[in-house]
């Protein structure tokens, strides 16, 4: 039986409430259509309705253009160690210290160009000016390898070992930092945005939609492990044997490429409309609570609301908020923020004060929140050892014999792909063959939660830095007893281990926040997974500093000298390891507490209203359980 879909029902939490609706679902989903499965008991959408854009063809325009612009940028990001140390002649320190502040304003940048999209532009024309702001970068930071007074002068590789070049002057080193604050510009408006703007081009409620953002998710972790695949082989090679010129001028000939790709495809693309800030909707419920501080909530008793006799302000959803989250028992201090009390609703259901009354549904994204953001702090530590592949592994790898055969010699900056082809090669088979026996034995959908994940992704974390310590105990050893250099091969364990660290922490992390967010903030959600890396980043950069400050002795230099022949290298891992260690005691004290979030459809059925709960299969249990 087809009939149109009904109109959202107008529930207050309280039984003695009656429907009100001031305002239907019809309003914003006139073309969609719902059926009734008699013998389930369920309504479910249906597939036959079109959407006019949107769709693959869409979404293939976005794919192309994130895949270019992530060429761009991580053929930059690839191999620049190597080109601070060796091109512009900085201290191992200084060259730390510039990728990992950069990295940190870089991956916090996500967070205001989710605010502008989300609030003010629309994430198709964040996207689109970040664009342009990207290629700005490019073009900069090419320049100052082309131009020769943008860069110091040539210097012999025994004067570079022996700290006798001349480094950066101002100006050098204020064009390269200009060029990168554009690059974070653009980072800022494309990361939080890309994935939620695939994901907009399919509609969530048909089977077809769902199957559709499903994919494109495994899409996009499949460019993204493809685009480090040739940044650090191919883009790193040229960079190293051929120019840094060409080895900076073709990613940002990408990143040209990446605009036009994006362009093209304009006349196919949904856009979602900006609906206001997300963070204001935040602020409101912490003032409101406030203000309402004094007033009493009974706590629950035996599963039973105690709080029976407080009326609660939940309006129907509008916008482009397709389902609603329920009203939950913890943090039930920001429940005071949508108890209704006299003369604070006008007569069209309306707050009189937005500051003193907010929705059952502005709270639980509230909660939401702050029920993930003790998870995501957990995360910094435990991607300060990928942080460090692009840094002090680098300096290892130069340090070490790169040669396969007697003409060809690894680049320095590609010796992270071990991790990559780790990644590649371990999630077909994690998908294909452990989740399936995974499910038999715990019943659960995709084997583990993602919780459970993410767990296992930091114990990773700890090892690779351990195998790391004595990896570089050993080559120490090596360099300094006058032997021939270890082979660079030494270093693949650690890089292993790094790898099931990101199969299992970062595509975790990814999964979880674009799950766990409500379907609105996933761009909130996005730019704080960036928002993780770039505390891992910042983290990193002040331990190298206060390590290089205070562990150097009258007879001995500083741990992170340098020359890491010298150095005491090893001990930083180590360092970084025991920090993993205190760092899953808190995670696993916080997974404990976290419940994940539950989605509750309203739909009126005739006369009667119907409220379906929804817990996700895949989302019902925490690791605890």
């Amino acid at each position: 039986m087809m009939k149109k879909r009904p109109s959202w029902s107008f529930l207050l939490c309280n039984q003695s409430c009656k429907s009100n609706p001031s305002k239907t679902a019809d309003d914003y989903h006139q073309d969609d259509e719902v059926k009734e499965d008699k013998k389930n008991g369920k309504i479910v959408y249906d597939d036959s309705v079109k959407r006019s854009s949107g769709g693959w063809k869409a979404v293939s325009f976005i794919l192309g253009n994130e895949t270019f612009e992530r060429l761009a940028t991580f053929g930059l990001l690839a191999n620049f160690m190597v080109y601070l140390t060796t091109k512009l002649h900085m201290d191992q320190v200084s060259a730390s210290n510039v990728m990992n502040i950069w990295g940190g304003i870089t991956n916090f940048a996500p967070l205001i160009g989710a605010f502008i999209s989300d609030a003010y532009a629309g994430r198709f024309w964040t996207i689109a000016v970040a664009s342009f702001a990207s290629l700005l970068g490019m073009v900069t930071v090419t320049m100052t390898a082309w131009l020769r007074q943008l860069h110091p002068g040539a210097c012999t590789k025994e004067q570079l070992e022996l700290g006798q070049c001349q480094g950066p002057t101002q100006l050098q080193l204020g064009c390269l930092l200009l060029g990168l604050g554009f690059l974070s510009v653009g980072t800022g408006g494309i990361r939080p945005c890309s994935i939620p703007f695939g994901v907009d081009q399919f509609d969530p409620t048909t089977n077809q939609g769902r199957s559709g953002i499903n994919s494109f998710f495994n899409w996009y972790y499949t460019t993204f492990t493809v685009v480090l695949l040739i940044t650090q082989t191919v883009v790193v090679y040229i960079q190293d044997n051929l120019s840094w010129v060409i080895g900076f001028g073709i990613p940002t000939v990408f990143m040209a490429g990446s605009i036009v790709f994006f362009f093209v495809g304009a006349p196919l693309y949904n856009h979602v409309k900006p609906e206001g800030s997300i963070f204001s909707g935040i602020a409101q419920v912490f003032v409101a609570a406030f203000k309402k501080r004094r007033l009493m909530i009974p706590a629950p008793t035996d599963n039973v609301d105690g709080d029976g006799s407080l009326l609660f302000y939940d309006p129907p959803l509008n916008g482009n908020v397709l389902s609603k989250l329920p009203r939950t028992n913890q943090f039930r201090y920001f429940d005071k923020a949508a108890v209704i009390l006299e003369n604070e609703i006008n007569p069209n259901g309306d707050p009189l004060n937005k500051w003193r009354l907010c929705s059952i549904q502005q709270v639980e994204e509230v909660k939401c929140l702050a029920r993930i953001t003790p998870i995501w702090a957990s995360g910094i530590i435990s991607l300060i050892s990928i942080v460090q592949q692009g840094t002090f592994t680098v300096s290892q790898a130069l340090k070490m014999d790169r040669h396969i055969g007697s003409n060809f010699e690894v680049p320095a900056g590609s010796i992270g792909v071990i991790s990559l082809i780790t990644i590649g090669i371990w999630l077909p088979f994690y998908d294909r063959l452990l989740v399936p026996a995974l499910r038999r034995i715990t019943n659960h959908e995709n084997g583990i939660t993602l919780l459970q994940r993410i767990g296992i992704g930091n114990i990773f974390s700890i090892l690779s830095m351990v195998v790391a310590g004595l990896v570089e105990k050993e080559r120490r050893r090596w360099a300094n007893s006058g032997m021939a250099s270890m082979s660079v091969f030494w270093l693949a364990p650690q890089l292993v281990l790094m790898g099931f660290c990101e199969a299992f922490n970062m595509i975790g992390l990814i999964e979880f926040f674009n799950r766990q967010f409500p379907d609105h903030m996933r761009s909130i959600g996005n730019a704080l997974f960036s928002c993780s890396f770039a505390g891992a980043s910042y983290t990193s950069s002040i331990l190298v500093t206060v390590l290089h400050r205070v562990t150097a002795t009258n007879d001995r230099p500083d741990w992170l000298t340098n020359d890491i022949n010298k150095g005491r290298l090893d001990y930083f891992y180590y360092l970084l390891a025991g920090l993993g260690v205190f760092n899953v005691l808190y995670f696993l004290y916080c997974a404990s507490r976290y419940r994940y979030k539950g989605v509750v459809i309203e739909l009126e059925n005739k006369a009667t209203n119907v409220v379906d709960v929804e817990m996700n299969s895949v989302l019902n249990k925490g690791l605890s359980t």
